[in-house]
């Protein structure tokens, strides 16, 4: 085959993935417009009741998880320490925060299916 039925096929593709990264752009934004104006003190206080947990933490577009102890959270960002390491995550982008599950002998499990 020649070279110029494969461009427009690479076209097409390069055309997908932006429109699909835009789209998690716009998502974003309108996530935190909504949680400035309603202000995000729920997330906050349930994000209080997990500190000194060792948690996951799921941020809105389900491509990244955090893990680690919370050691405080103020208004807009979570303080996790994984492996000796701090690490700040914005309050705007969680969804999601559990503690980590534990096997029956109370050892982290090793494989976390969500």
């Amino acid at each position: 085959m020649q070279i110029s039925t494969y461009i427009p096929i690479i076209v097409l593709f390069i055309i997908i993935y932006i429109s699909y990264r835009s789209r998690k752009v716009i998502v974003a934004k309108k996530i935190i417009k909504k949680r400035k104006v309603e202000d995000n003190t729920n997330m906050k206080e349930l994000a209080k009741g997990f500190i000194g947990k060792e948690c996951l933490i799921y941020s809105f577009d389900s491509s990244r998880q955090f893990v680690g102890v919370i050691k405080e959270v103020s208004d807009s960002a979570i303080l996790v320490e994984n492996k000796g390491q701090i690490e700040a995550i914005n309050l705007d982008f969680v969804i999601r925060i559990r503690e980590y599950p534990k096997n029956k002998k109370g050892k982290n499990k090793s494989v976390v299916l969500d």
